[in-house]
């Protein structure tokens, strides 16, 4: 069996609504919710449970009780302290109990938050606003008996605008607590920890256009540039250099610091070395760790990119080649000399992989013509197709038809496969390329920028389809990509939408 086949087919098996358990796809096991961050502001919650806003609650979702909620954590200090205990099950909110049960699952019937979790996303995001007079009620069952209590929630941050994040007082006030917070939380190395955050943190604090955070940013442009070469065998590294390609790409665009074009052409030059063209790239190993994955036509994947040089793993994919072919654009647009049949080569694979609807499939062929699921790939392609440089109007068409699938699935947004965070910052900048569809986004996950965030501002990473890489950047990751999120309106980057010179 191919690789393609072998990892199609279970997909497609869940998207045709077996009803399979795979919303948030906890297991029999008791995955996700035994997992702990180790560390951080989480290191004392016992398990990875929705965060549920700003009230200091973690709950999880039941299986036997589809309608209710049960409290897991509740932190010190906190709206909720004292008033609600662990083991308390929530049966209501806002004066209104829950009806609608959860959707365990991941697949296009399943997507979303509806059941208990949009249900008190809602009541907590109205009682923060006037109506509420920051005061929200709840009905908890403490053993045999029901409760009502009500949570002191205030109103400092309000309700998010209509048109939210642009001209949302709500949004600018967290965008200046999390700009702040990542400020603080940069290592003295200028990083951040892994890569969604080192490539979103400075991106974030950049696309605010304030002078305050440039020294901050230079501190992780300086990282990525110290960190990056020519020639590099790490593992996984094909990742970091296309993130440090992007920022740094942006810096220098942002301030023409001088000493950046030079690491830009060292960046360009490992990322040409590593960018599969010829079958005598493929290392020999791939045929006794991933023989699926072996290319059989000469053609097949070539243009893209994978986890390392060499075809290492499964070969090269979509959501890294987009974030590629991203970096080799604005590169353009710095002034180095890009060869072009290279950067064709990585739209032709972005193409090969997309359905006729716009989505795009893990690799480089389209998992069906009209289905869809996790938008990240999505998401980057649109991204780098919106800032070719190229007059041709095939990539513009290849953006919109990327943003308008985003929009028409909107459901998928935070779960995403692999890096949901890395998925969810490209999926919010691809859709901005059409106002409309990034209006659809933001609408229909606006339950999750409410439950995300936590009482100090910052952002949580809540459980989702992989259920992967929760630890002690449980805060750190997602606070750095809703900052971006977030200060996409003023259009102070060009992959948030500022025209070029030309």
């Amino acid at each position: 069996m191919t690789r393609r086949r072998s990892i199609l087919l279970p997909i497609l098996v869940l998207l045709v609504a077996t009803g399979l358990p795979a919303q948030v796809h906890y297991h029999e096991d008791g995955n996700p919710w035994k997992q702990r961050a180790g560390n951080g502001p989480d290191a004392e919650v016992d398990g990875w449970y929705y965060n549920l806003g700003i009230t200091g609650i973690r709950a999880q979702l039941m299986a036997d009780e589809p309608t209710h909620l049960l409290v897991k954590h509740v932190f010190a200090k906190s709206p909720a302290s004292k008033l609600v205990k662990v083991g308390d099950v929530i049966v209501g909110a806002g004066e209104a109990r829950f009806e609608t049960p959860h959707r365990n699952g991941y697949g296009m019937d399943k997507f979303g938050p509806a059941g208990p979790i949009a249900d008190f996303a809602a009541a907590l995001e109205t009682s923060q606003g006037k109506q509420g007079k920051g005061r929200l009620a709840l009905v908890l069952r403490r053993g045999e008996k029901e409760k009502a209590v009500e949570l002191k929630v205030g109103t400092k941050y309000g309700e998010y605008a209509p048109s939210f994040p642009a001209d949302c007082k709500k949004s600018e006030q967290l965008l200046d607590e999390l700009c702040a917070y990542l400020v603080s939380e940069q290592r003295d190395d200028g990083s951040w920890g892994s890569e969604p955050q080192n490539t979103f943190a400075p991106l974030a604090l950049l696309a605010t256009g304030e002078k305050k955070y440039l020294k901050a940013v230079e501190k992780a442009a300086r990282f990525h540039a110290r960190t990056t070469s020519a020639r590099d065998e790490s593992s996984l590294i094909n990742w970091r250099y296309m993130g440090a390609g992007i920022v740094l790409s942006e810096y220098y665009l942002a301030t023409g610091a001088k000493w950046v074009k030079p690491e830009l052409e060292e960046i360009y030059e490992f990322i040409c070395y590593t960018q599969y063209r010829d079958l005598k790239q493929v290392n020999p190993r791939v045929k006794e760790t991933h023989p699926d994955a072996w290319p059989t036509d000469d053609k097949k994947k070539i243009g893209g990119w994978g986890h390392n040089p060499g075809f290492e793993g499964y070969g090269p994919i979509c959501m890294i080649t987009g974030q590629g072919a991203t970096a080799m654009a604005l590169m353009k647009r710095c002034g180095l000399t890009i060869d072009r049949t290279r950067h064709d080569a990585a739209y032709d694979f972005l193409a090969r992989g997309t359905g006729q609807n716009g989505y795009v499939w893990y690799e480089d062929s389209p998992a069906g013509q009209k289905d869809w699921a996790d938008m990240g790939r999505t998401g980057a392609a649109g991204v780098a197709n919106l800032l070719s440089p190229y007059q041709e109007t095939i990539y513009r068409e290849r953006a919109l038809a990327h943003a308008t699938v985003i929009g028409e699935h909107p459901e998928s947004f935070p779960d995403t496969h692999g890096s949901p965070i890395m998925g969810m910052a490209w999926t919010a900048l691809a859709a901005w390329g059409d106002p409309a569809s990034f209006r659809k986004l933001m609408d229909a996950n606006r339950w999750w920028f409410t439950l995300a965030q936590c009482g100090d501002g910052t952002f949580y990473y809540q459980p989702n389809r992989d259920n992967a890489g929760y630890g002690g950047d449980s805060r750190v990751k997602p606070s750095a990509a809703v900052a971006l999120m977030l200060a996409i309106p003023r259009r102070s980057l060009h992959v948030t939408g500022k025209p070029f010179g030309d």
